[in-house]
């Protein structure tokens, strides 16, 4: 929970929504209940097949298969940047896979921003809901790091790779 002090009384902020009751499908059709990694940190990450950042999903790979007892790395197929996420689901899935063996969970292809946002975001991005602060999302690869009881820590851009100190230091 975040502390700040007004006026010398420290207060809690809690996020008005559980992140935890959010649904969202896996890349697989079904659905991807984040209840069950209640315990473990979150890194979300929308991502995209075409980018600049694609080559992150190596070091999500490597930062999943290295902290998978206490993180889960999401990873979130969006097509809203440069149309840069064009294939299908069983496409994204296979490149994934043979391009950077991915074995993390990655979900249905959503939208980050703009009217069709999926709760998730809604979440991610709003601090009425998330409790702690709002953000943009600007690009493909930016990350967003919940800790192990649903609470956003920090967001960070598409130019902090997954294995950043900036990172690794909250795990």
């Amino acid at each position: 929970m975040a502390l700040f002090s007004f006026s010398g009384k420290a207060q809690t902020i809690t996020p008005k929504e559980s992140l935890y009751e959010i649904s969202i499908n896996g890349i697989d059709g079904e659905n991807l209940d984040l209840h069950q990694f209640k315990g473990k940190k979150i890194l979300f990450v929308n991502v995209a097949s075409k980018c600049g950042f694609t080559k992150q999903y190596e070091g999500l790979q490597e930062l999943y298969s290295k902290h998978k007892d206490k993180l889960v790395v999401i990873g979130l197929p969006c097509n809203q940047f440069g149309e840069q996420e064009p294939g299908t689901l069983k496409e994204i899935q296979s490149f994934c896979s043979l391009n950077y063996g991915v074995d993390f969970p990655m979900t249905e292809k959503i939208e980050v921003k703009g009217e069709g946002q999926h709760p998730l975001y809604q979440w991610l991005t709003q601090k009425e809901k998330n409790g702690k602060m709002n953000s943009t999302v600007k690009w493909n690869f930016q990350k967003y790091l919940v800790d192990e009881e649903g609470r956003l820590i920090d967001v960070f851009y598409s130019i902090t790779k997954p294995t950043s100190k900036k990172i690794t230091k909250l795990l």
